[in-house]
């Protein structure tokens, strides 16, 4: 009998009719699968990766690149919006310098990293999973025009067109500058690596973390549309990843809904989030919390003596 299979039977013998809780008990069955037994309570961290992209000299964003310094600077002080969400959510937060201030090649002239980088990226997220004793991590970035690396990116690995997934990011108005932006790093860097030539080095750097979390079955809560590219990479070296992951939220990035279809993923939330930041992630963290304290501190018909009609 699976873990999965366990938590479903623990909740249908809880107080209530079965499957009353609606996605709350799936959402506990599925924590249940991914660790591999039935959890009492979780432990949570939220990693935030932050990096500049080369891309930006397109004047693909609404923000100079030194906002992704001014920004890790405000994770640092606590006063970012994730830090308070982090903090609501009972969640350790992680803040990852993954190349501010150095940031990747221009992606619309060539590859964005070299193989090394890449491979040195996701070798670090793996590294500090490792280091990390907990039962799910929500992933978060941060990098002025990292919504063009994750477009472009999307674009290649879903085979789509770039209108598909390029959207207003941090608020620009004029989006078909972004497309053709993405349109010519498309051709550029034709039949290369996606990840190696259109990716971030925080994008990768997630990808390493998804990745060493199937390793250990801890749960991936995954934030918005950059997260989501950094899984859709991940699922490129390693296909059963997706097993592991769970969708926080959909974002109105127009590529977001593509990227979760593609993983076969349905958000817990559809709030018009995006910031990023992990924000969506904190946010639908204590849904899991609450599923898992519902298993653990519920009362049971027999021990509530309250006749089950549903056997």
């Amino acid at each position: 009998m699976s873990a999965y299979d366990d938590a479903r039977r623990a909740y249908d013998a809880k107080t209530k009719p079965r499957g009353s809780l609606g996605r709350l008990e799936d959402l506990g069955c599925r924590l249940a699968e991914i660790r591999g037994f039935v959890p009492e309570r979780l432990d949570a961290a939220i990693v935030v990766a932050a990096g500049d992209h080369g891309v930006a000299a397109e004047g693909v964003s609404a923000y100079p690149q030194e906002v992704t310094a001014q920004m890790v600077a405000n994770f640092a002080a606590g006063g970012a919006a994730i830090n308070v969400l982090a903090r609501r959510a009972g969640a350790r937060l992680l803040i990852e310098d993954r190349g501010v201030g150095i940031g990747t090649r221009n992606m619309a002239q060539g590859p964005a990293m070299t193989a090394d980088e890449v491979q040195r990226e996701l070798v670090a997220g793996s590294a500090l999973v490792d280091e990390l004793d907990v039962d799910v991590i929500g992933l978060g970035e941060m990098g002025i025009a990292n919504t063009t690396s994750a477009s472009a990116l999307t674009a290649a690995l879903l085979h789509v067109d770039p209108e598909l997934v390029c959207g207003p990011g941090t608020g620009i108005t004029d989006v078909s500058h972004k497309v053709a932006v993405v349109r010519r790093a498309l051709a550029v860097n034709a039949g290369a690596d996606p990840l190696t030539a259109l990716g971030g080095f925080e994008i990768a750097f997630l990808a390493g973390v998804v990745l060493a979390c199937e390793r250990r079955r801890i749960a991936v809560l995954l934030d918005g549309f950059i997260t989501g590219a950094a899984a859709l990479a991940a699922i490129r070296i390693s296909p059963s990843a997706v097993e592991v992951m769970i969708a926080s939220h959909r974002s109105p990035e127009p590529g977001h809904t593509l990227v979760l279809d593609a993983l076969g993923l349905d958000p817990l939330l559809d709030l018009g989030l995006r910031l990023g930041e992990g924000s969506g992630a904190a946010l639908a963290l204590p849904l899991l919390h609450a599923s898992v304290a519902i298993l653990a501190e519920m009362a049971t018909f027999g021990d509530a003596g309250v006749t089950d009609a549903g056997r």
